[in-house]
């Protein structure tokens, strides 16, 4: 017998069909089998009424940390997986810094057997570009390929050899995958924790300063010139590292990059707590040294963060990812220069981006395309769309509902976010992933 669903009378919004109206989605045996006002005959096994609501492709996540092997007291991908169902993801893209790393087939089909046994969405590995993620020799990268790696990255640490980073793209341009490059210069982020700035100097922190990331991202877009390689920028989070990219990009370069929404929404001021992120005064409190801020790299000032939204207006961010980076307690209840770096986000990625549709800084369809087709367009894949015959990948929210983050409440092992207690508009109340209902709102 088919099953079928029908998610009933939303706001339906796809961005690769050019389709925003009030409208019925209707699923058959985990595709998408029409998109418009339906009158059936046969009743179906499920409705789902999403009036209200807005209704859009399932969300496709770059950038995240699952954790397993090795660090499941952090994240499984079970649990990973089931966080990323609660934020409307329903493909997530598993980056390799694992232990062991993902640089082997072994490795690979792991990750992806886990995935199928106890996901609930689609887990695409991400297979290591040096050996061990230790920057010294080329991984197996076309086996990697053939184990189904969608990309390269040694994230956590940059490919700071520059020879390395120049026969990593010759190479993968022969197999079409990107190089995903954690942009930072090491000799100017030693030992800093934050960003380079009033806050730190006012905490007594060493900052990191914009050129540790820009000098990087500087190396690798004349090395993708070079190569003809196509370079991912990780995480772009300055002003001078945006100019860069889109003078790339206007010369021709296979470059792209990414933001997340921490890095399109606070401010370093968020290590002291004082509210927003935004507001500019001098002032310690108990709550000052928040480790859950700490993130690599850092939130920065408010100049660069403001200019992150035009980018993604001005088509020069290809999309937003989360780089969710769940830690256990233990790694941020301590002082801050020894706290780990890395937020959890899949839980609150929508409801942060949707501030700026809030706030008038982005419209609603440009925030759903960069997290469902232009994503889905990197990966060179069938995702990230309601048109017909695709994988029903769905998500549904509420673009008006309030909602205050409880971090005792994420599904994710990491509660790990300077968000805990914050107020935010826009909640997802149901995920669809291949026509099951991996998530519902209580």
């Amino acid at each position: 017998m088919s099953k079928s669903i029908l998610i009933k009378s939303g706001r339906v919004i796809d961005p690769s069909s050019d389709i925003d109206e009030i409208t019925d989605l209707l699923i058959v045996d985990g595709k998408i089998a029409k998109v418009g006002l339906l009158d059936l005959e046969n009743p179906p096994s499920e409705v789902y009424n999403a009036e209200g609501m807005i209704v859009t492709p399932g969300f496709i996540d770059i950038h995240c940390h699952l954790r397993e092997p090795g660090e499941e007291y952090k994240e499984t991908i079970e649990t990973g997986t089931k966080s990323a169902a609660a934020g409307g993801f329903t493909t997530v893209c598993a980056m390799p810094n694992t232990n062991p790393p993902i640089d082997t087939r072994s490795i690979v089909d792991f990750v992806k057997n886990k995935a199928l046994t106890e996901g609930v969405v689609r887990v695409l590995p991400i297979g290591c570009v040096t050996k061990k993620s230790h920057g010294r020799e080329l991984s197996e990268m076309s086996e990697l390929a053939d184990a189904g790696v969608i990309g390269f990255s040694d994230d956590g640490k940059p490919v700071s050899d520059a020879n390395i980073m120049r026969q990593a793209l010759a190479y993968s341009a022969s197999l079409g995958l990107p190089i995903i490059n954690h942009c930072e210069v090491p000799e100017l982020a030693d030992g800093a924790s934050m960003n380079e700035g009033w806050v730190a100097t006012r905490l007594g922190l060493k900052g990191m300063p914009n050129t540790a990331e820009e000098a990087m991202v500087a190396r690798d877009i004349s090395l993708s010139e070079l190569t003809g390689g196509r370079i991912h920028l990780a995480h772009i989070s300055t002003a001078g590292t945006l100019d860069m990219v889109r003078d790339a990009k206007e010369r021709g370069i296979n470059v792209t990059c990414e933001v997340t929404p921490h890095h399109l929404t606070l401010t370093d001021e968020a290590v002291l707590s004082i509210g927003d992120g935004n507001t500019s005064f001098d002032a310690l409190t108990p709550h000052a040294y928040n480790t859950t801020a700490k993130v690599n790299p850092p939130l920065r000032n408010i100049t660069d963060m403001s200019v992150m939204a035009r980018g993604i207006k001005d088509g020069t961010i290809d999309f937003i990812a989360t780089d969710h980076a769940p830690h256990s307690s233990v790694d941020k209840v301590c002082t801050f220069q020894e706290a780990a770096f890395g937020i959890s986000v899949l839980e609150t990625a929508l409801g942060s981006v949707l501030s700026l549709y809030h706030n008038s800084k982005l419209d609603l369809t440009t925030i759903i395309k960069k997290l469902t087709s232009d994503p889905a367009e990197f990966l060179g894949s069938n995702l990230g769309t309601l048109k017909v015959g695709r994988p029903a990948d769905v998500t549904v929210f509420d673009l008006d509902e309030d909602w205050k983050v409880d971090t005792s409440l994420f599904l994710s092992k990491g509660k790990n976010t300077p968000l805990d207690g914050a107020t935010l508009t826009g909640k997802v109340k149901a995920t669809f992933y291949s026509g099951e209902n991996v998530y519902r709102s209580k």
